[in-house]
């Protein structure tokens, strides 16, 4: 190692990707670190990270991310373009997610007995990932101390082996699992003496009783505990959320919410008055998906208001990284582009309607490629002012250049504000870049016409994709107002005007709106707006979890979408698909010319009719 330093000096000063020895980037770390002055902590050659570098690839050492993005394969179960995790019998790639779900590699659980994937390995057996480590006492049984639950019917503690125990009862001689007793003198559930907390004497529910209480009294005891007894002291939406999670369909979920670390300081900090009940208290909290999930409870009962959580956390990204850029010019020049630009167009084109993921992920994107090409820039004494085109032309053969497609976007905007004389032309989409297979598109969805053991959401969902050529994020965002019923027909409204659909999507549809519901058990709205309820009360399913719902299926949104638009482009014309599908028309009307669908003529044809067709309804049937 002292050999390779000394060879290449500049592998300390931000050359480490040319190490020749995997722990000279480790070796960096450690010196920076320390505080030893002129090291330079390398970046990854490809994506320009600040991160671990100590995998090689084509000669360099790249991070962890980028050697999985060099390793993409369709995963050959869900379609899913992924590293592979492993490969199965037949040598084809099988994605991490496909890998750990497999019932090939589910066990067991040693506390709820659920066949799960495995979360945590102990002495006595699998957990699941739901179920906490089991806490050592002695069992009542066998008297071993080790991890115990509590029985149900005893109120005891008892080991996993003897919850499995099966032996004759030495009262009735039944062979039987044992419920309580000893080894030696076991007895079965019907000789065990019922317990004295049966009756719960707080509310005498008999319902899931649990030793000493109920599960709703042990809430109310939390609920007690955290924000104080059930009076008029508390805040109207703060008594609201109370009275919700005292409700819960499912105690023992409401139990585990009340349990987690992030959970418990907030709500007790909000009935205390040390925290006041805003969304900028919120903020100052930080991030995390169990304080967002707990935010968005308190919009779905009203105790806060409604806010664009995508667009606020895209503000405080976008503020951060201008932040982060110390040349004042610079930093006018990105401000101009990611506020007065990107978010101005975003909010623009949503028209007050919420932030998609997508949305705020591609502006992330292309705010990235822009201080990726002003780093490019100043690496080589540049400016974007001084930038000619021999300098871009030198940018797109250069390996450092990254975001190509969002930098084009950036040099574009910067030439029609006349602060930079290059360009660079934008590429004319010629249509899907990979193949259609119409066939494997009908074989889909006659399977989700008649496959009863599948649920009626993922048969709608998929259908609307194959069938109607619907994005996953417009599915995400359908509302049960979209879908009219009556005796005779259903009717969805994609465009400006309806489609009648045919059984047996109708009867889907149907189903879908007379049983649908989130997994959100504390403040869901019910009835829910949403056609496809999400995880989070108030919210619809998100457009990732539905894309995963719809891999497992063997439908891949994006391709699947542009073989259905291809085939309804050559039999439809381009006005009709836009005002049916809820698509624009220049989006129709390419998708009509790529697809070879000649209606030319069409308007020509409905001049020369000489009898108007009969108009029935407004509604279309495809």
């Amino acid at each position: 190692m002292a050999w390779a330093l000394e060879a290449h000096p500049g592998l300390l000063t931000g050359d480490a990707h040319l190490a020749p020895l995997r722990a000279i980037p480790r070796l960096i770390e450690l010196l920076a670190d320390a505080g030893v002055a002129g090291i330079v902590r390398p970046s990854c050659p490809r994506c320009r990270r600040v991160v671990r570098i100590d995998k090689p690839l084509d000669g360099m050492r790249v991070c962890r991310t980028c050697i999985a993005h060099s390793r993409l394969e369709d995963c050959v179960r869900c379609g899913a373009l992924r590293e592979p995790a492993t490969r199965d019998e037949d040598g084809r790639p099988v994605c991490a997610n496909c890998f750990i779900t497999d019932p090939a590699n589910l066990q067991t659980c040693l506390n709820c007995g659920r066949r799960r994937r495995v979360g945590q390995r102990t002495p006595d057996g699998p957990l699941c990932p739901s179920c906490p480590a089991l806490p050592v006492a002695t069992c009542t049984i066998c008297g071993d101390t080790t991890g115990c639950g509590i029985s149900r019917a005893t109120g005891r503690p008892w080991c996993p082996g003897c919850q499995r125990r099966s032996a004759a009862c030495s009262t009735c001689g039944r062979l039987g699992p044992i419920v309580s007793g000893t080894l030696a003198d076991p007895l079965c559930a019907g000789c065990t003496a019922p317990a004295a907390w049966l009756s719960c004497p707080t509310c005498s529910d008999p319902d899931h009783p649990h030793p000493g209480q109920c599960g709703r009294c042990l809430i109310n005891s939390r609920l007690t505990e955290l924000m104080g007894p059930d009076t008029g002291g508390l805040p109207p939406g703060l008594r609201t959320l109370r009275a919700k999670i005292a409700a819960a369909e499912h105690p023992i979920t409401a139990m585990r919410w009340l349990t987690k670390p992030a959970i418990t300081p907030v709500l007790a900090d909000l009935a205390a008055g040390r925290m006041p009940l805003t969304h900028a208290a919120f903020d100052e909290r930080g991030e995390g998906q169990a304080l967002a999930h707990l935010r968005q409870t308190l919009v779905a009962v009203g105790a806060l208001p409604e806010r664009d959580e995508e667009l606020v956390r895209l503000e405080r990204f976008l503020t951060g990284l201008l932040a982060g850029q110390p040349d004042p010019d610079r930093r006018k020049i990105l401000h101009r582009y990611t506020i007065w630009h990107l978010l101005r167009r975003l909010r623009g084109r949503n028209h007050a309607r919420p932030t998609s993921r997508q949305q705020a992920l591609r502006i992330r994107s292309h705010a990235r490629a822009a201080v990726a090409f002003m780093d490019w820039l100043q690496a080589r004494n540049l400016t974007l002012s001084a930038c000619t085109q021999a300098d871009l032309d030198r940018w797109r053969g250069d390996d450092a250049g990254v975001y190509r497609f969002e930098t084009g976007n950036f040099i574009r905007w910067a030439r029609a504000n006349k602060l930079t004389a290059g360009h660079l032309a934008s590429l004319r989409w010629g249509g899907p870049a990979q193949l259609l297979d119409d066939q494997h598109r009908w074989d889909t969805a006659r399977r989700l016409l008649h496959d009863e053991d599948l649920g009626a959401e993922d048969r709608l969902a998929g259908l609307l994709v194959l069938l109607y050529a619907q994005g996953a994020t417009a599915i995400s965002r359908m509302t049960v107002e979209q879908i009219h019923i009556d005796t005779h027909e259903v009717r969805l409204r994609l465009g400006r005007v309806p489609i009648q659909l045919p059984e047996p999507v109708a009867t889907l549809a149907r189903d879908v709106v007379a049983h649908r519901k989130g997994h959100a058990t504390i403040g869901a709205l019910t009835p829910s707006p949403w056609l496809f309820p999400g995880g989070q009360p108030g919210r619809p399913i998100s457009t990732a979890r539905l894309t995963q719902r719809l891999n497992g299926l063997g439908i891949r949104p994006n391709q699947t979408r542009s073989t259905a638009l291809f085939q309804l482009a050559t039999e439809i014309p381009a006005a009709i698909l836009a005002r049916t599908l809820g698509i624009r028309t220049d989006v129709a009307v390419t998708w009509q010319r790529l697809s070879g669908g000649d209606w030319a003529s069409y308007a020509a044809q409905i001049s020369q009719r000489t009898t108007p067709p009969a108009r029935h309804s407004d509604s279309s049937n495809i």
